[in-house]
């Protein structure tokens, strides 16, 4: 399966097609609020941005963002076609974003701020729950901010 993936970083003619994949997790996983923010994200809010191909089809994103002098790294804007996720695809991207934050000095912990809809996912990945807030992204989506300890 690894030689049918491939990861580079995003480029603006991608973006139609990260778009397309939120509208397609809207109202599962996204409120239809939130791609006007990816949208804005997109143009403005990007530091590291990545697309992953599977079978020459972009089906997934995802970001880091930087705090703290580089000191934290942040997951960002994860999003995967439905119909691939569960496929490991999601782990694929998730890694190769953490490995990439640990190869950069400055970067002493690796944070995520998600949803009670894919929290589950990152804590079966290493992250830690610090906190939850009811409503935050949008009525009946609370955020649930975690950290990843990065092992000396």
């Amino acid at each position: 399966m690894d030689n049918l993936i491939m990861i580079r970083e995003y480029k603006s003619i991608d973006k139609n097609a990260v778009l397309e994949l939120i509208r397609l997790n809207i109202p599962k996983y996204f409120a239809s609020s939130e791609e006007d923010d990816f949208s804005r994200y997109l143009d403005s809010e990007i530091e590291l941005y990545y697309v992953l191909f599977f079978d020459k089809k972009l089906v997934g994103c995802g970001g880091i963002n930087f705090s703290d002098n580089r000191m934290t790294g942040k997951i960002s804007w994860d999003i995967l076609h439905p119909e691939y996720q569960g496929k490991s695809l999601g782990t694929y991207l998730l890694e190769y974003r953490i490995k990439k934050l640990k190869s950069i000095d400055s970067v002493q912990r690796i944070t995520v701020r998600t949803s009670q809809l894919a929290y589950k996912f990152y804590e079966k990945r290493g992250f830690e729950l610090l906190e939850v807030k009811k409503d935050y992204w949008a009525r009946g989506f609370d955020m649930y901010r975690m950290e990843y300890k990065i092992q000396d």
